[in-house]
């Protein structure tokens, strides 16, 4: 029987390791070091795909020339993009750069596209795919949108809003994958994996 992998999340969000402890998969973090603002694409869809896959690559490739590397392993790389009025919109580049954001989104609705990509080592395997999800933000005042951004936290994430912080009561509904909103989708995750022949079950830590 082979080992169990080691699951490394190449990506420092703390969100997406707390969905992946919450389905009970204990992950390695492994930031990638990969420049985002050094990436270009048309559309969100396919800047959140580009941006995981080369985050799962460097790490894959640093893995590969680690003598400590595990025997085997899975490295996931995620990124969040949100698709707005033509925009692609990916984190602020300050709080003005926020606030004028919410100012335009509040009572309408983006769609949020995480790019997902899944390498397996030592066999190098790869699958990918990327979740969208439509999100309708509630119609804020400007001291609502002066206080949410005064918080920090849409500084540093992509669309300039969490809908498992402080940023849940602004959004009114989604269609969609929660956990694809979160930064990375459960469902997708087991589709993924499935790819390469591997039950999500595999990964669930002991009890």
């Amino acid at each position: 029987m082979a080992a169990r992998p080691t699951f490394i999340l190449a990506s420092a969000s703390p969100a997406r390791r707390t969905l992946l402890d919450s389905a009970g998969i204990d992950a390695e973090v492994v930031v990638s070091g990969v420049d985002e603002d050094a990436v270009e694409a048309t559309t969100a869809e396919a800047l959140s795909a580009v941006l995981a896959r080369m985050k799962a690559n460097a790490v894959a490739e640093r893995l590969r020339h680690s003598a400590a590397a595990p025997a085997r392993a899975l490295v996931l790389g995620c990124d969040s993009v949100l698709a707005f009025d033509g925009q692609i919109l990916g984190k602020p580049d300050d709080a003005d750069d926020a606030v004028k954001r919410w100012q335009a989104m509040r009572g309408r609705s983006g769609v949020l596209h995480t790019g997902h990509c899944l390498v397996e080592l030592p066999t190098g395997r790869v699958t990918e795919e990327v979740g969208s999800t439509v999100v309708h933000f509630a119609d804020l005042s400007d001291a609502e949108i002066e206080a949410y951004v005064a918080t920090g936290e849409p500084l540093w994430v992509a669309g300039s809003f969490t809908i498992d912080g402080l940023g849940g009561p602004f959004v009114e509904r989604i269609e969609g994958d929660h956990t694809n909103v979160v930064g990375l989708s459960l469902p997708l995750l087991r589709r993924l994996l499935a790819a390469l022949d591997i039950p999500i079950t595999e990964l669930w830590r002991q009890r």
